[in-house]
């Protein structure tokens, strides 16, 4: 069965490919028997018939090129990491995508949604086809879901009393809550959050991009817990 990304790109925004002629610029591999002349097609139930004949433009590492989408996310979820990252969905704030795509590169093992269901996927450049991304309607059941799961929660935001992210230790088990851009996490969350750390900033702005903030914590995890040897 062919690879149901073309079809979500239309609906999630960006697809995983660059239409048109192939050129130096171009994404991924084009047809097996053209990459790898006179080598027979792989018959691992990993590989995709039609990606191999037509060709693998997704925005995918090489390990997972011509492989179906059900065989990465198995893959993935054979090497995802303990932490889990949760972001507050209050206004529509179009960073979730951005946040769910870097979900992705650092290998969280989900994204939680805390608020409205709908979210701007468009900033996601389709990761969410390989990220599991889990709602909850407010920070009471996320809380709930949190303490069934003995999974502490660690806000990250700019308040009085945070402690500095520089100089303390994230729990290797843990979720990293994000609020929204602008007002930053909610009281209701700060509520539920075990810990809240803080990252340093030295300019004039009261706060930074919470896309940004949340790719500064989830680095933060892995320079202290990931095995960097694993890294692609």
């Amino acid at each position: 069965m062919t690879d149901p990304d073309a079809a979500a790109g239309a609906e999630a925004g960006p697809t995983e490919w660059i239409t048109g002629v192939a050129g130096p610029h171009t994404v991924g591999l084009g047809p097996w028997e053209q990459e790898h002349p006179g080598v027979p097609l792989p018959v691992d139930p990993r590989y995709d018939p039609d990606l191999l004949a037509q060709g693998d433009r997704r925005n995918v590492v090489d390990a997972y090129r011509y492989w179906t989408r059900e065989a990465i996310v198995a893959d993935l979820d054979s090497r995802r990491h303990p932490f889990e990252v949760a972001i507050e969905n209050l206004g529509h704030d179009a960073n979730i995508g951005t946040v769910v795509r870097t979900a992705n590169a650092f290998g969280a093992r989900t994204v939680h949604i805390v608020g409205r269901r709908r979210w701007n996927r468009r900033g996601a450049m389709v990761t969410d086809r390989y990220q599991h991304v889990q709602h909850h309607p407010d920070a009471e059941s996320f809380a709930a879901w949190c303490a069934e799961h003995d999974l502490p929660i660690v806000a990250v935001d700019n308040q009085p009393g945070s402690v500095p992210l520089e100089r303390g230790s994230l729990p290797r088990r843990c979720v990293l809550l994000f609020g929204q851009e602008g007002p930053g996490v909610s009281g209701d969350a700060r509520r539920v959050a075990g810990t809240t750390v803080s990252i340093a900033q030295f300019g004039s702005t009261r706060s930074i991009n919470v896309g940004v903030a949340a790719g500064i914590a989830m680095h933060a995890w892995v320079r202290e817990h990931a095995d960097l040897d694993a890294a692609w």
